[in-house]
């Protein structure tokens, strides 16, 4: 299993596929539409987006967007028998959207089907038999999928990959989605975290796909004004939080962000003052003056050797501000240096107290 392409809804797909394209460097690929929806692809690395918005009341996208603001509708996932996945599903209880259909384009066979998760989430399940293209589903629900040529990575990607995907539900719910992804989807719980600040808190769950290519952290808000909270208030209910994708070099590739003016969350200088004071630090003067120029936050397993300190498993994460304007869905970019898996609780933790300094900023935390 693999993430193969991330459905926004939106109110304007156009405007959205120059967004993507002029601050995060995507390159559009194709357009489809209906009579009632309008459908952008656009592509960096493995990553590819759908952007639908509506062209009449009668779209699907308006029909979700008269219930939730704009966001991720659905998460679809390559798998290799769509039809056992979805037969699975089926037992284990997951409501099937649009049963299994067959489609043969351009010489490539597709079968895909769709499943209700949480909230107005979905995630569709696509199989292919030829592995040079990659599948882009059309946003206007007739039951069509295009196909286009498989994006490469090369050196003008700034983005590579999708990371992670995190997941916000209701409080009380975490164990009712982790249940949920583990009978429907056969993933496996990784790490857990219990974060708490003066103000507030929430529990998180990773879930992880069993070939490990999908990584799922699940959040549920531990007090009622957590920010998991607010964004399940905005967000009239559980849905995508923000998407985590993938860079080779974040010091470079956020330069070039900020140049563009993406908004990102600040980071104080008090906190690099603080890495630094941690056993293990593991950058030179050199490397920590360039990132903390750009606020990226900084997390590394502790060794004991200083072989293993001199190499030792690096994560480098930024987010964004909210990218629709209310405190719903932003991105995250991240570099994982020396096979650094999972995630760091120090960097969890600092986005936690960032967002909560944004809470405090719009008056929603006291």
């Amino acid at each position: 299993m693999k993430i193969d392409s991330v459905h926004f809804y939106v109110e304007d797909a156009k405007t959205w596929r120059d967004w993507f394209v002029h601050h995060l460097g995507f390159q559009a690929v194709t357009r489809t539409s209906s009579f009632h929806t309008c459908t952008e692809v656009v592509k960096s690395g493995s990553v590819c987006f759908l952007l639908s918005s509506p062209l009449l009341p009668t779209s699907p996208v308006a029909e979700f967007l008269r219930q939730y603001p704009p966001g991720v509708a659905d998460v679809a996932f390559a798998v290799e028998d769509v039809e056992a996945a979805i037969a699975h599903a089926k037992m284990h209880g997951a409501t099937v959207l649009q049963p299994i259909l067959e489609q043969n384009v351009g010489g490539t066979s597709l079968k895909w089907s769709k499943i209700a998760a949480w909230g107005g989430l979905t995630h569709t399940l696509i199989e292919r038999e030829v592995e040079d293209t990659e599948i882009g589903r059309r946003g206007d629900a007739e039951n069509s999928v295009t196909v286009s040529p498989r994006p490469r990575v090369t050196a003008s990607s700034l983005i590579t990959a999708i990371d992670h995907i995190v997941l916000n539900v209701e409080i009380g719910n975490l164990e009712r989605a982790v249940a949920w992804y583990e009978n429907i989807l056969d993933f496996r719980p990784q790490q857990v975290f219990k974060i708490k600040t003066d103000r507030s808190a929430l529990h998180s769950q990773v879930m992880v796909s069993p070939n490990g290519n999908v990584q799922l952290p699940i959040n549920e808000p531990a007090t009622r004004n957590s920010q998991i909270q607010e964004f399940l208030d905005v967000n009239r209910g559980p849905g995508i939080q923000h998407i985590a994708l993938r860079t080779t070099n974040l010091v470079s590739a956020i330069a070039k962000f900020r140049a563009t003016g993406l908004s990102l969350l600040s980071v104080p200088q008090s906190y690099y003052t603080q890495l630094k004071k941690r056993p293990g630090f593991p950058l030179s003067d050199l490397e920590i003056q360039a990132i903390a120029q750009q606020q990226i936050l900084v997390d590394w397993q502790e060794h004991t050797s200083l072989e293993a300190e001199n190499n030792a498993p690096l994560l480098l994460q930024i987010f964004t501000q909210p990218i629709f304007g209310q405190p719903t869905f932003f991105f995250e970019f991240i570099e994982r240096r020396f096979q650094a898996q999972g995630f760091g609780e120090g960097n969890f933790r600092a986005l936690f107290e960032a967002i909560e300094s944004e809470q405090i900023k719009r008056g929603t935390l006291q």
